[in-house]
Formats: C-alpha cells, structure tokens, sequence
C-alpha cells in the first residue's frame, strides 16, 4: 500500500515539476513586450515568481508542500494568463 502511495506522490512531482519547468522555459523565451498586453506582472516578476517556484520544487520535492503547491498556482496563472492570450 505505502508502495503505491509512495509511486503516486513521485509521479505527481514529477508532473507538477514539469509544469513549473515549463512555465519557467516559456516565460524565458518570451519578449518582455509580450508581457504588456497579456499579464498585469512583468516578465521580470513573472521570472523571480517561476524560478522561485522551481527552485523550492527542487529542494522539497513534496508534491503537496505548501511552496510547492503555491508554485503550481503560479505557473498555472502564467500559462492561462501568456500561453491563453496568444501573445506570440
């Protein structure tokens, strides 16, 4: 029981990891002009908020941890905010 609970948890960090990750990449290859129209915070904003989130991913793996948690909000809000405006 605790093996499957254990599998369960690996792979949702995985996946939220990858979201975050995501996010990050995506946020980095845009041009800050891209931000003006799509999002109320700044690529600068967007890019400290993201890369905190990856990071705190990395050091707690936890996929359910508070900062963890938080962070998957975050990069969800970017990608509906940027990839859902298609601002390219």
């Amino acid at each position: 029981m605790f093996e499957i609970q254990g599998l369960l948890s690996l792979a949702l960090s995985v996946v939220l990891f990858g979201v975050k990750a995501f996010a990050l990449i995506d946020c980095v290859a845009r041009k800050p002009a891209q931000f003006v129209d799509a999002s109320q915070v700044s690529r600068n904003g967007w890019l400290v908020i993201l890369g905190l989130a990856v990071l705190a991913h990395l050091v707690m793996w936890n996929p359910l941890g508070i900062l963890n948690l938080l962070g998957t909000v975050a990069a969800l809000v970017y990608l509906a905010q940027l990839r859902g405006s298609h601002a390219y």
